[in-house]
């Protein structure tokens, strides 16, 4: 059985951050996002407030003394070599002065929706997926479109072809 509610850190403009269990598919039109934070409260955040929202693997590391100021353990925020899963690459500007890569999908959600869902450089670390909203983004900028790996399609051969002659027409010298 799938949970309907993924574990989240929510990274607000002010710096400040919480954690909890947001629906998988939040209503993105709706005024707020709401999660469930770890006490079993519902906490409802205004988009306008939201920086990102990053989906994660575990929230027990958020308690660690020394992840409070990074609980989404977010170390590399550009990718260092060009990157190999298929989409669209994105560098932006968030409204905060803050920078970011990730690579989202090659479909209308780049151009329709509230929001980006974005793959981010590292994904070794705490945070599997980024969402940063529209009203985020400062600026935006494709830096490459990754496609998928060509198959190669395996042609049938009609048979061994013969070996040209290497002097054709010469007359045998025997």
């Amino acid at each position: 059985m799938v949970s309907s509610r993924k574990p989240v850190i929510v990274r607000k403009f002010s710096r400040d951050w919480c954690a909890g269990y947001a629906s998988a598919v939040f209503g993105q039109d709706a005024g707020e996002l709401e999660i469930l934070d770890l006490t079993g409260k519902v906490v409802r955040v205004g988009w306008d407030q939201v920086k990102w929202v990053c989906y994660v693997r575990d929230l027990g590391a958020v308690s660690d003394t020394g992840s409070q100021a990074n609980p989404e353990r977010l170390l590399h925020r550009r990718f260092s070599i060009r990157p190999r899963t298929a989409g669209v690459w994105l560098r932006m500007m968030l409204a905060d002065g803050d920078d970011l890569e990730g690579i989202a999908a090659n479909d209308r959600s780049l151009v329709d929706g509230a929001g980006l869902m974005l793959t981010p450089p590292d994904t070794r670390s705490n945070t599997q997926r980024i969402y940063v909203p529209r009203q985020a983004i400062q600026s935006l900028e494709v830096v490459g479109l990754i496609g998928a790996s060509a198959r190669r399609r395996g042609t049938v051969a009609a048979g061994p072809a013969e070996q040209p002659e290497l002097f054709p027409g010469e007359p045998d010298a025997s």
